[in-house]
């Protein structure tokens, strides 16, 4: 069985990307979540921590963080765009638990198996791909941030809040579908292997 770290990034306990994360959750038969708004997770990296070299300590909160990532075999992102990104507090859990001398510099980190990046927006991909926003979330997101993290690494949009109107409804029952799919397909992957 595949062992799964999830890192989940949105401030409000209900709404869509809450319903994503949900249906993902659901499709799997074990996890760790990481959920930064609820955990309060310090999303700003301080001075002594830029400062610190490869071989020295890491605060207990990023160490923790490292530990989890390490213990699993597949990653999952669950997060909304905003501003073409994910939320400052993702970005700020990639400057602050991305350290050197473990992610790189050089990395001593064990890459996953797998990445998953599973994102809502309130536009549709197509829409995202005329104002040239697909491409370069995709480009940051599996290319700088997870790069050779990951053996393999996939990037899904679940968009169209914003801009669907009526189609809305059906529209997101296809992309909680779409969600709860790929969690089964990271338990179907492991085909009954060991977990590593």
């Amino acid at each position: 069985m595949s062992r799964v770290h999830v890192v989940y990034a949105h401030p409000s306990p209900g709404g869509f990307t809450r319903a994503v994360l949900d249906s993902f959750l659901g499709g799997l038969s074990a996890y760790t979540l990481s959920d930064l708004f609820g955990m309060k997770f310090p999303a700003v990296m301080s001075a002594e921590e830029y400062a610190r070299g490869p071989g020295d300590p890491v605060p207990a909160d990023v160490a923790a963080e490292q530990e989890r990532l390490e213990a699993a075999d597949v990653w999952a992102f669950v997060y909304p765009v905003w501003w073409a990104d994910c939320p400052a507090i993702l970005k700020g859990w990639f400057d602050r638990v991305w350290t050197t001398g473990w992610a790189y510099q050089p990395m001593r980190l064990r890459p996953a198996r797998r990445a998953i990046v599973l994102c809502t927006a309130g536009y549709t991909v197509e829409e995202l791909e005329v104002r040239g926003h697909h491409q370069a979330m995709r480009t940051v997101m599996l290319d700088d941030r997870i790069g050779a993290r990951a053996e393999t690494s996939e990037f899904v949009v679940l968009g169209g809040s914003a801009t669907a109107g009526a189609d809305w409804p059906a529209l997101k029952a296809c992309h909680l579908e779409r969600a709860a799919e790929l969690g089964r397909s990271v338990q179907q992957a492991s085909g009954g292997r060991a977990a590593r």
